[in-house]
């Protein structure tokens, strides 16, 4: 039997503009696609929030399963977002401008700050790229005093995960490392060589502390604590002389995952970004990854 061309047409143009229905025989007027059922539900793409962000050039109404914060998303044609209420763990807190999830508290505090200078709120004071071997542990008597609970040492580590709890001083390493070896790769991602994060978390990137910070009300500390993460002023770890804890509720060092390798005539220096808050302003800064800097981690 021949069909003729102009049969094919128009049975190509009723087909390309009809309405399918799953489940129904008679789909809704108002519906290109009316899946009708009462014992199975529509799934959609299921992803974390990484390879949600891998999507090339996302299509405005573009929609996924976010695994990592467990909702629907929708891209707006500028960003993701979603629509209604979301659950959260008492632990975490999310930025529906960023749609990034984040622990609620610093790593080694005790609650989330109900001030730039809750000392309860301070928690830990960590090496960039060392686990949580004890080095990085702080007693916080008050806002304005915190004292390491190990002492320090004045030799670098010949290792990425020495067996010792000690702060090592940057005045043993000559580039400002407290591991002979440098290595970059130590904080990288949730599977990253000693993530002090717990499962499911890693240290943010620069870049997400910018995009983060980018969405306060002002970028100072003020800004800080009045964002979701509400973060505090703990100071930093000296990397020299004593190893004394300075600055404290005075400036916030939070580290990030970035990396920076500066070489020099006189040496090269493995340092790391971290996002410097005080009083007047925030920004990204990098320095010798011998400081002891907080942490917030980020879920993955």
């Amino acid at each position: 039997m021949k069909i003729k061309f102009t049969t094919l047409v128009l049975l190509w143009s009723a087909l390309s503009f009809a309405q399918v229905g799953i489940g129904t025989t008679s789909p809704n007027a108002s519906a290109i696609l009316d899946l009708t059922s009462t014992t199975k539900g529509f799934l959609p793409p299921r992803m974390t929030t990484s390879e949600r962000d891998a999507i090339t050039n996302p299509e405005t109404g573009l929609t996924i399963y976010n695994t990592t914060v467990n909702f629907i998303q929708f891209y707006n044609g500028t960003q993701w977002t979603y629509s209604g209420t979301i659950t959260l763990s008492p632990t975490d807190v999310y930025n529906p401008t960023t749609g990034k999830l984040w622990m609620a508290r610093n790593l080694g505090a005790t609650q989330i700050a109900t001030s730039s200078t809750d000392h309860l709120a301070y928690g830990s004071l960590f090496q960039w790229g060392r686990a949580a071997d004890g080095h990085q542990l702080i007693t916080w008597t008050s806002a304005t005093e915190g004292t390491g609970i190990n002492g320090t040492t004045n030799s670098a580590f010949d290792t990425n995960n020495p067996i010792s709890n000690l702060f090592s001083l940057s005045s043993g390493s000559s580039s400002g490392d407290w591991c002979i070896s440098s290595n970059n790769d130590l904080w990288q991602g949730v599977n990253g060589i000693n993530n002090p994060c717990p499962n499911g978390y890693r240290i943010p990137t620069l870049a997400e502390w910018e995009a983060e910070k980018a969405t306060w009300t002002s970028q100072n500390a003020a800004g800080a604590f009045a964002s979701q993460l509400k973060l505090p002023l703990p100071g930093y770890r000296d990397n020299y002389a004593s190893g004394q804890v300075l600055e404290e509720s005075i400036s916030g060092q939070y580290w990030s995952s970035s990396i920076e390798v500066i070489t020099i005539p006189g040496g090269t220096y493995y340092q790391s970004y971290y996002l410097a808050i005080n009083e007047s302003n925030v920004y990204g800064n990098s320095f010798y990854r011998a400081v002891g800097g907080s942490i917030r981690c980020i879920k993955n």
